[in-house]
C-alpha cells in the first residue's frame, strides 16, 4: 500500500513528503507506524482549566518531551500556572503521565524554551515567570508589583528529572525592557560555521525607550559553553514578537517571527553570525498568519541520498483556524506543499523529528476555540529525498 503511494505522488508530480502528510491528516487512511491524531492534553482534565504553549523536543536519545503550560483556575495568561511535561520514549506512541517541572504557588511558570546539546546529551529549559496577581498590560505599563524574569533548569537524564530554576535575568534582559518572553519554541544548536554547538533559543521583549514605535520586539539568547551561562544575542526591528529558528545549510540562522505588521504575514531576518546580528526585516509573502506563534524545524540537510526539508506550522489564516504544516526544499525561500491538519479553530504549535525522521506536530485546537485540547499529529518517515528506485 505505501509504495503505491509513494509512486502515486511520484507520478502526479507532487512530493512524497506530502502524500506522507495525507496518511495521518485525514486524507488517505490510517496512519502509518502506529501513529494517529491523539490528544496529549485536554482542557479540565488532570486539575487544569486549560492547557497552552505547546513545545516539543525531541532529545538526543531519541525521547520526545511534550511541554506545556497548565493553567489552573482559568484560560487567562496570568494567575497560577505550572510548567508541564510528558515524555514518549516509542515516538509518539505512548506517554508518561504529565510531571511537575515547575511550580511557584499561585505565579507564572511558562513560555517553555527547550534546547538539547548533542555532544553531552543535556537538555537545557529557558523559561518566564511572574507574579499571577501580575497581568501583561500592568507589565508593559510599568505599573506591576513585579517584572517578567527569565529562568533556566537543566536535565542530565533524558528529561526524567530537572535542576530548581536557576535565573539569569540580568544576562539576558535589558534594564527598560519590561515584557519578556522566552520562545515558546524549541530552540536549536548550531553545526556549522565557527559558531558551531551554539545552543540559541528565540525570544522576545517590550522596548520603551522610544514611545513613539511599537514595543515588542524579538530576539535571541545563546550559550556557547554548552547551557551553563547564557547571553543577549542580537535584537530585531520593531512590530516583531514570538520566533523560531532555523539552521540553513551554509550555516546562516533564520528568524521567523510573528509580525505586527498590517499585511499578515510572517516577518524574517537572517543572521551570519550565530545570532549576534540580524538582517533588515522583511515580510514572507507566502506565510500568512493571523499575529500568532509558529514553529520551523528541519527535518533533513541536503546529501548524497536526501534533500533539505525544512517544515513550518501555524494557523495559515486571518484568524486562529486552519492549523497547517508546511514543507520547503530550497532553505525556507518557497513553500511548495502544505497540508491542513485542523481546519477549526486551531493557534499555537511545535514540530519535532523522530530519528526514523517521521514529524511529529502538537497543536492547540478545538471545534468552537483554538483551546480545547492540545492535539498530536504524526507524518510519515520523510522518504522524499530518496531517488526512486530506493522508494520500493
Amino acid at each position: 500500500m505505501m509504495t503505491g503511494i509513494w509512486e502515486q505522488a511520484a507520478a502526479q508530480g507532487k512530493s512524497v513528503l506530502l502524500a506522507a502528510a495525507l496518511l495521518v491528516a485525514g486524507g488517505a487512511g490510517a496512519a502509518p507506524a502506529g501513529l494517529e491524531q491523539s490528544d496529549l492534553f485536554v482542557a479540565g482534565a488532570g486539575g487544569y482549566h486549560t492547557y497552552r504553549i505547546p513545545v516539543l523536543l525531541t532529545t538526543p536519545a531519541g525521547t520526545v518531551l511534550a511541554f506545556c503550560e497548565g493553567r489552573k483556575t482559568s484560560a487567562s495568561d496570568t494567575g497560577k500556572i505550572d510548567l508541564l511535561l510528558r515524555r514518549s520514549t516509542d515516538g509518539g506512541k505512548t506517554w508518561s503521565d504529565p510531571q511537575v517541572v515547575w511550580s511557584d504557588g499561585d505565579n507564572v511558570c511558562g513560555n517553555p524554551a527547550p534546547v538539547a546539546d548533542q555532544a553531552s546529551g543535556h537538555i537545557w529549559l529557558l523559561m518566564t515567570w511572574n507574579l499571577g496577581s501580575d497581568h501583561e498590560r500592568e507589565i508593559m505599563a510599568g505599573t506591576s508589583k513585579d517584572t517578567r524574569r527569565v529562568f533556566v533548569s537543566q536535565s542530565t537524564d533524558d528529561g526524567r528529572s530537572w535542576s530548581p530554576p536557576r535565573e539569569i535575568t540580568p544576562s539576558v534582559k535589558r534594564p527598560h525592557w519590561r515584557w519578556y518572553a522566552t520562545g515558546p519554541a524549541n530552540g536549536i544548536q548550531l553545526t556549522r560555521g565557527p559558531h558551531a554547538g551554539r545552543l540559541v533559543v528565540p525570544a522576545n521583549h517590550s522596548d520603551h525607550s522610544n514611545p513613539n514605535q511599537h514595543p515588542y520586539r524579538a530576539h535571541v539568547i545563546y550559550s556557547d559553553d554548552r547551557g551553563h551561562t547564557w547571553k543577549l544575542g542580537g535584537v530585531e526591528e520593531e512590530m516583531t514578537n514570538e520566533s523560531t529558528l532555523v539552521e540553513l545549510t551554509d550555516g546562516t540562522l533564520l528568524h521567523n517571527m510573528r509580525s505586527y505588521h498590517k499585511q499578515n504575514r510572517r516577518a524574517i531576518a537572517t543572521s551570519r553570525d550565530g545570532g549576534i546580528t540580524w538582517s533588515p526585516v522583511k515580510l514572507d509573502a507566502a506565510l500568512i498568519e493571523p499575529v500568532c506563534q509558529a514553529s520551523l524545524l528541519r527535518a533533513s540537510w541536503p546529501g548524497p541520498n536526501q534533500k533539505s526539508v525544512i517544515l513550518f506550522s501555524n494557523p495559515a489564516s486571518l484568524k486562529r483556524a486552519n492549523l497547517t504544516l508546511r514543507f520547503s526544499y530550497d532553505e525556507a525561500a518557497t513553500w511548495p506543499d502544505s497540508k491542513t491538519l485542523h481546519p477549526g479553530p486551531a493557534a499555537y504549535s511545535s514540530l519535532a523529528v523522530l530519528p526514523d525522521e517521521t514529524i511529529l506536530c502538537a497543536y492547540e485546537c478545538g471545534e468552537k476555540t483554538p483551546y480545547e485540547r492540545i492535539r498530536l499529529c504524526g507524518v510519515s518517515p520523510i522518504i522524499l529525498a530518496r531517488p526512486p528506485s530506493a522508494r520500493r
